[in-house]
């Protein structure tokens, strides 16, 4: 006992002791600081980025901007004279998205937030998605992933960063209620913010060009007319379009091709500026916009029925009884048009990517022969098929323009989160569309039980006489 006291007696630092370490312990930690500040966090991915899949993630052609103004560059030279794209690590937060959510639902929430931006040409940088796929990580390199990230950031990111408030869920029920949710969540931010990024025409839909140089508006507008050649309108036949948008379509019928026009849309907003623009142009006797989902309608049967970009929204297992909806409302013997994406290669858009989370929390797009295949069952002879997948990429790319153009506009309208986001969208979907992983398609069928009105000359659906004067 006695000697156990001797000996601590010996161990134990007075205050005297403490008052002499405390300073070099100080001294110490500052040095320490001093070199792992020198370690700059490029150099630390690196290091660690070299031992996870054969070194393969360093040799991606893309610099990687940290924080601390540190630059990763590739082992490999890319990019011609600009050099390869630039992704901009603005805060660690970006890192710990990663680390809880890796893939692309850790990206996006980066990317949706701030904390990770792209300089150079972003339709560039999202072309990398290919060459990342053949990137196989082991559980081992996983791990090894997760220890960089640790290494990189610090410990911080151990916390789960936030979710982006603008981020979304779905359950792919395709009720009433959800998909009217789901309207709403995309398409009623702001008919202003539409109108700066879709132009005057408010044609949200791929544009028809005759030459890659057409403005926006030439091509919108030759689209609308191509819809209305192919469907054959004639003056006081009752036409519905499906998911009207902002009216454009319909008054494009009513005014030029004398039709008598419903349009039905499941956003509020939507279908009070679709009134109003019929009211503009003296056509609310001829043009009746309705909120209502197509599955409400118990009108009389119509001579003709478009649906432009909205069959994405319906759902795979709702698509038998959507076209039977539509063959029901469809006169023996009618058109009926469906303008529409179809995926044509890889997996569609599940319900954790970006696309569902904060885009179309309800999409699913379908393959081409499935939907020619559903119309064919539910009694609509599919007669003509046009592929505009190069169309829809020059398309996006001229509402990125104006998007850009008008970023301080729009972020005042629906605010930075969403302005990115959709920046982010419509690059990705000019890529897909460019890359052939997607497709848009117009089919032209017939209700098969009467004889119909379609010519034997397909050229008589595109170059029966000019853009009409309105009536």
């Amino acid at each position: 006992m006695g000697g156990s006291e001797a000996s601590d007696a010996q161990t134990t630092p007075t205050a005297e002791d403490r008052r002499h370490i405390l300073p070099d312990v100080l001294s110490s930690l500052t040095r320490l600081r001093g070199v792992l500040s020198r370690r700059h966090a490029a150099d630390t991915a690196r290091a660690a980025l070299q031992g996870i899949a054969g070194g393969s993630l360093t040799r991606l052609p893309v610099a990687i901007r940290f924080w601390d103004g540190s630059v990763l560059t590739p082992d490999t030279t890319s990019g011609g004279e600009s050099g390869p794209p630039t992704v901009v690590v603005r805060h660690r937060r970006a890192l710990a998205h990663l680390l809880h959510e890796p893939g692309e639902l850790g990206l996006s929430r980066a990317y949706v937030d701030g904390s990770l931006a792209a300089e150079g040409d972003l339709e560039e940088l999202l072309a990398l998605r290919r060459p990342m796929r053949s990137i196989s990580l082991t559980t081992a390199d996983r791990a090894r992933l997760a220890l960089a990230t640790l290494r990189v950031a610090g410990p911080g990111v151990m916390r789960r960063p936030p979710v982006p408030a603008i981020e979304t869920t779905t359950e792919r029920r395709h009720s009433l209620d959800s998909d009217r949710s789901a309207i709403s969540h995309h398409y009623d931010l702001s008919n202003d913010f539409y109108r700066l990024v879709l132009g005057p025409s408010l044609v949200y839909s791929c544009a028809y060009f005759s030459e890659e140089d057409d403005s926006l508006e030439e091509a919108q507008e030759r689209k609308l007319d191509v819809l209305c050649r192919k469907l054959r309108l004639q003056p006081g036949e009752r036409f519905l379009d499906i998911g009207c948008g902002w009216g454009s379509l319909v008054l494009h019928a009513a005014e030029r091709y004398g039709v008598h026009a419903t349009g039905i849309t499941l956003s509020e907003p939507q279908a009070a500026l679709a009134r109003a623009r019929a009211d503009e142009l003296g056509l609310t006797d001829r043009v009746d916009i309705r909120v209502a989902d197509y599955r409400e309608l118990r009108d009389p049967p119509f001579d003709k029925i478009a649906s432009v970009g909205m069959y994405e929204h319906v759902g795979r297992a709702e698509l038998e009884g959507y076209i039977r909806v539509v063959h029901d409302l469809l006169r023996p013997g009618g058109l009926v048009l469906n303008h529409g994406i179809s995926q044509l290669h890889g997996d569609p858009p599940d319900a954790r990517s970006f696309i569902a989370r904060y885009i179309f929390p309800d999409g699913e797009l379908q393959p081409f022969a499935r939907v020619a295949g559903a119309l064919q069952r539910g009694g609509l002879e599919v007669r003509d098929v046009e592929s505009l997948r190069e169309h829809y990429a020059l398309t996006l790319r001229r509402w990125v323009v104006n998007l850009r153009a008008g970023r301080e506009r729009a972020v005042t309208l629906v605010g930075p989160e969403r302005t990115r986001t959709w920046e982010l969208y419509m690059a990705g979907s000019a890529r897909a569309f460019d890359a052939g992983e997607i497709s848009i398609y117009q089919i032209l069928a017939v209700r098969g039980d009467a004889p119909h009105a379609l010519p034997l000359d397909r050229l008589q659906l595109l170059t029966s006489g000019g853009i009409r004067t309105p009536t």
